[in-house]
């Protein structure tokens, strides 16, 4: 067994709304434990600045005519994570080795081979005296990959970790929706991929319509009515989308223009009805796979408190796809992805891969991630 390592992973999701911080004690490879897990809003004023940034980000060029703008958000968002950091430090009497530090998404475009988060590393590192590990994704960009989904090898520790029964997948509604599939340990056989939409949709339009930021237990969708006829419109426009073998989305992919005119409630329930049956559609071709046996599918992420979308999930998929919270196994739903940062920065400096060619598209299994020590 190698040496464990202590690291703290940040995640701030496509949903803009906080950061979630983890501590994990692990040795890279195939033991973790949980030390902390805590979440950290951000002020509306930061909620809004960042999504009237991301909302003018439509193309790579806007990243260079905003650069002012991005630079501003980038500290404001990094003091942000070191004041969270420098809390958390205080409440834990263990050193920590390393900060996991995704940044914010504003851009992410696997077409174009760029995937850009904003987060200094070296500030953060200066602020917290740590040694900081980020911008995980270029380096898998640089071998041929898409820069995400990143999470899936430590979907597999967990499963590996929780003894669950092989096949499994776990899904994670996020922003964006993603599966990592579990074949075989010792071949080392999963795979992942985005599949859709997860909560970006129904979030924007709770948050354009109201003065929420999400539909709380898809509350709102169930008291509406799905329009059926500009669901499937827009069910046929995505399943005839260009550039259907990307393995990952950006929450840009999406519009709500087509429930536009549309009730609150209508709006919710169409939307929620869209993200449903897309998540479904690609559970139900993991399901070819796997013929008539039992396969859990096991979810994480935000989107698993909404009842209205799990309900219409399930709707979409045969009875032998068992799906069920993550939470049942006695780990924490909220957390998957911080812990996965956490983890991924200890493999990043043990030069360990992070992504693979069946995860990202990657030419060959590779490590990523910048390591900085600017204290």
């Amino acid at each position: 067994m190698g040496k464990n390592y202590t690291a703290i992973g940040l995640m701030s999701g496509t949903s803009g709304d906080g950061v979630d911080v983890s501590i994990i004690s692990s040795d890279g490879i195939d033991s973790y434990s949980e030390i902390l897990n805590k979440y950290f809003e951000y002020d509306q004023k930061t909620q809004e600045n960042l999504h009237k940034l991301k909302d003018k980000i439509l193309k790579f060029d806007d990243i260079k005519k905003n650069e002012n703008e991005i630079s501003n958000l980038e500290r404001e968002i990094t003091l942000f994570h070191a004041k969270i950091v420098n809390n958390i430090l205080k409440l834990i009497d263990k050193n920590v080795d390393f900060i996991g530090f995704h940044g914010q998404t504003i851009y992410h475009n696997p077409l174009e081979k760029i995937s850009k988060q904003i987060g200094d590393g070296n500030l953060l590192s200066q602020l917290t005296k740590k040694t900081v590990i980020y911008n995980f994704r270029q380096n898998d960009i640089k071998n041929g990959g898409e820069g995400a989904p990143l999470a899936p090898i430590f979907h597999k520790l967990i499963v590996y970790q929780k003894k669950i029964e092989l096949p499994v997948c776990i899904l994670n509604i996020g922003g964006i929706s993603n599966i990592t599939s579990i074949w075989d340990f010792e071949k080392n056989n999963f795979t992942s991929r985005d599949l859709g939409p997860g909560n970006c949709l129904i979030d924007e339009w709770i948050r354009s319509n109201t003065k929420n930021n999400f539909d709380k237990n898809g509350e709102i969708a169930k008291q509406g009515k799905i329009d059926e006829l500009i669901l499937n419109q827009a069910l046929d426009n995505f399943d005839n989308r260009p550039n259907k073998n990307n393995l990952s989305f950006d929450t840009k992919d999406f519009s709500l223009g087509f429930v536009r005119g549309l009730s609150l409630e209508d709006g919710a329930a169409t939307l929620t009805d869209f993200t449903g049956r897309i998540i479904g559609a690609g559970l139900l071709s993991l399901s070819s796979e796997v013929g008539d046996e039992l396969f859990k599918v096991l979810v994480c992420g935000g989107g698993r408190k909404n009842n209205t979308l799990l309900e219409r999930i399930k709707n979409t998929t045969p009875k032998n796809l068992i799906i069920q919270s993550i939470d049942d196994y006695n780990i924490d739903g909220d957390y998957v992805e911080s812990q996965a940062f956490a983890y991924l920065s200890i493999r990043s400096f043990l030069k360990l891969p992070i992504s693979f060619p069946s995860t990202t598209g990657c030419k060959e299994p590779c490590t990523g991630g910048l390591i900085v020590e600017n204290f």
